[in-house]
């Protein structure tokens, strides 16, 4: 009975805390948070102090979101992450697909490391870098990211204390033309790195506004030895624009379902309704996986000889091994430009 009780108090002040930190929440539309807490502190049973302090806590953190207020130690190894990179793919068409699991310390040498290794059996005609879902307060990671596409010295990132951050000029810059795919998880540092790629003319950002957390942060020591970081300001790109709150609008729009990007998130092939996708008319994937069976101008007489149709011969014949096609509306999208991009480039040569 103790236990249901205290998730029904937790439940509640998760709510509370919801309804708080929504944007079109008014000081009529809800409840005063302390007074719903000091009347729980005073009349629960079963809940210590510290339970519901915990409750309490959680429920702020988990409403607000990371990127705008963060609890964390003063370990900088647990700010670290194995693989930034979780996935690589090379498409036809010789586009790289990098998939971002987090901005964070080692992005950049991950990225290079990646594009290196394709290049070498391989010549990379573009690269998608799939920030969707992706998080992180990495910002110098996000930059030196970007640095990599950037061959000449401009400013890049203002993410607060050491002022803006420049690209360095080099010769070794990867040039291929880019693009960065969010949604409305793309949040923090992966804001940053997708507005960065589109101001430093590196590339176009595609999908849905991502979420508005790309803010400076602040550190807060706290009594047991934690500290809080609060989102105290926009981080500001190059050109002295703040990012917005609003979040990185997408130069092409591709609107999809939540529930059918998270399903082509986690597998670019998969075969779906366009009704059950929730794509626009104009974002629908082109393409079907199909079995087709091909004849020659030599065959076709012979059958004709032989008193045979195309349709006789088509059991006879080995079908030829399906293509999977890219079903994922925003990746498709991607793809499709990348590589239109990648023939004008080499006609222009």
């Amino acid at each position: 009975m103790t236990r249901s009780r205290n998730g029904l108090i937790l439940a509640v002040l998760l709510a509370l805390a919801a309804q708080v930190s929504s944007p079109a929440a008014t000081t009529n539309s809800s409840p005063d948070f302390q007074e719903v807490y000091d009347l729980i502190r005073q009349h629960s049973a079963g809940m210590s102090p510290e339970e519901l302090n915990r409750a309490a806590v959680q429920g702020l953190l988990a409403a607000l979101g990371p990127g705008k207020v963060e609890l964390g130690t003063n370990n900088s190894a647990a700010n670290t992450v194995t693989n930034p990179v979780s996935e690589t793919i090379l498409f036809d068409g010789n586009i790289a697909y990098l998939r971002i699991s987090r901005v964070e310390y080692g992005l950049a040498k991950a990225v290079r490391t990646v594009i290196e290794q394709l290049q070498a059996t391989n010549k990379v005609s573009g690269i998608v870098l799939d920030g969707r879902y992706a998080r992180g307060s990495g910002y110098k990671a996000a930059v030196d990211t970007v640095d990599l596409f950037v061959s000449k010295s401009q400013p890049l990132l203002d993410w607060g204390g050491g002022g803006m951050v420049s690209s360095h000029e080099k010769t070794d810059a990867i040039t291929v033309p880019v693009g960065v795919l969010v949604n409305h998880e793309t949040a923090g540092a992966a804001e940053a790195l997708a507005a960065m790629v589109r101001e430093a003319g590196a590339g176009l950002i595609l999908g849905s506004r991502s979420a508005g957390n790309a803010l400076v942060m602040q550190d807060f020591p706290l009594k047991d030895g934690e500290h809080l970081r609060i989102g105290s300001a926009p981080v500001t790109l190059g050109d002295g624009k703040a990012l917005s709150m609003q979040g990185v609008k997408p130069d092409i729009d591709v609107t999809v379902g939540v529930e059918a990007e998270r399903a082509f998130y986690a597998d670019a092939f998969l075969i779906v309704s366009n009704q059950a996708a929730g794509t626009s008319a104009t974002n629908r994937p082109s393409g079907t996986n199909q079995t087709r069976v091909r004849f020659n101008e030599a065959e076709l007489v012979r059958e004709h000889r032989a008193g045979e149709s195309p349709e006789d011969q088509t059991a006879k014949r080995p079908p030829e091994p399906q293509v999977p096609v890219v079903s994922d509306p925003a990746l498709a999208r991607a793809l499709d430009l990348l590589k239109g991009l990648a023939v004008v480039r080499q006609n222009n040569s």
